[in-house]
């Protein structure tokens, strides 16, 4: 064989892998993160660079939204052997287009100032329609502006607009969480108060709205907590940038202010892990005692003297309210704190397995269950 058809090959099946997550490959960085026992942690897709917010479409299809690189991607496991063998991309030079949403077979993507559609995406993953924006009033300021996206039970599609800086008293509609039809109509603020919010999910059984918040940075290591809030009705306030984690008045915007004012956390994280994406588990895959529990992604601090986060944490509830927190998976912070990763988001599958997205290296892992119930 000559050098030349030997490169040719080799670039071909370079190329044709890019974007598979490759048996074998990452065991070094698997080997450092901990899971319960009876749980198996693997890699499901790699080479997403900056992945972050995950939504699943039809036939098992996981679209990808990221920040930094403005990509938008579609991973596929055509086999259902747990290893994602193709990967699209469906859009680039997006800004920041990090939340991303599936209905009625078209897919819904987050950029800092606008809300686009991909329309029949799931026949067209390698050619991708031309997107419809359904709504482009949304600020472009790039400082906490990248987005979740989520469809609610109501079948409406929330979202949220962060306040432009570290702390500040922005006018409408920063800081708040905001909802709109479909098709893009009948924007609503329905709460404020939200310093920045990349992550909500809801309960099942009462469909309560929970959402994580990042508190304020510069005062100090330990101050102010992370949130879990709960949203229940248009309106509420929850405090920012008045009160943080319902009672530490800011030192700057809280001097004519109760914190009892405003709406208080449902629950308080240590003091920037930066949680991001969150789920309540509804699977039946994993032991029972997991069942509603929520998993929350926690990306991790940059701002602290040790650093904190880096894990997946499991807030237990009881009788519908946040109750205890644990580790669920961690590693991704070494003793000596070097950052070997960066958890975003999860998503569950059809089977009960999660996707976990890291933003730190471009990857997504799979959690399955292997013990016994």
């Amino acid at each position: 064989m000559t050098l030349t058809k030997t490169l040719l090959i080799t670039l071909l099946v370079f190329n044709t892998g890019l974007g598979f997550a490759q048996a074998g490959n990452h065991q070094d960085l698997l080997k450092n993160l901990h899971v319960p026992e009876g749980f198996k942690l693997s890699v499901f897709a790699d080479n997403l660079p900056n992945a972050r917010s995950m939504a699943l479409g039809d036939n098992g299809i996981v679209y990808v939204g990221t920040g930094t690189s403005g990509n938008v991607y579609a991973v596929e496991d055509s086999n259902h052997d747990g290893i994602a063998d193709e990967n699209h991309t469906i859009a680039t030079d997006l800004y920041m287009p990090n939340g991303v949403a599936y209905k009625d077979g078209a897919l819904y993507v987050a950029e800092v100032n606008r809300i686009i559609r991909f329309d029949g995406i799931t026949q067209a993953l390698n050619k991708p329609p031309k997107p419809v924006v359904i709504y482009d009033r949304l600020p472009s300021d790039k400082h906490h502006g990248w987005k979740y996206l989520r469809f609610g039970p109501d079948g409406k599609l929330y979202t949220a607009i962060g306040a432009p800086c570290n702390i500040c008293k922005p006018g409408k509609p920063y800081a708040s969480l905001v909802r709109l039809n479909q098709d893009g109509s009948h924007f609503e603020i329905i709460a404020r108060g939200i310093r920045n919010t990349v992550g909500f999910d809801w309960q099942p059984d009462t469909n309560a709205l929970f959402f994580n918040e990042h508190g304020r940075d510069y005062l100090g290591d330990d101050l102010p907590p992370d949130e879990l809030n709960q949203w229940s009705t248009v309106g509420e306030h929850f405090g920012f940038p008045h009160c943080h984690g319902g009672e530490i008045l800011d030192p700057q915007f809280g001097a004519d202010k109760n914190c009892k004012e405003f709406t208080a956390p449902a629950w308080k994280y240590k003091a920037h892990v930066a949680p991001l994406g969150l789920w309540f588990y509804r699977g039946k895959q994993f032991p029972s005692d997991y069942q509603n529990q929520l998993l929350v992604a926690q990306h991790g601090s940059w701002n602290r003297t040790k650093p904190d986060g880096y894990r997946i944490a499991l807030v237990r509830f009881k009788q519908g309210k946040p109750a205890s927190e644990e580790v669920f998976i961690d590693g991704w912070l070494t003793k000596d704190d070097n950052v070997l990763g960066r958890p975003a988001d999860i998503l569950e599958m059809p089977d009960g397995s999660l996707l976990i997205s890291d933003d730190h290296v471009g990857l997504i892992y799979r959690v399955e269950y292997q013990g016994k119930k």
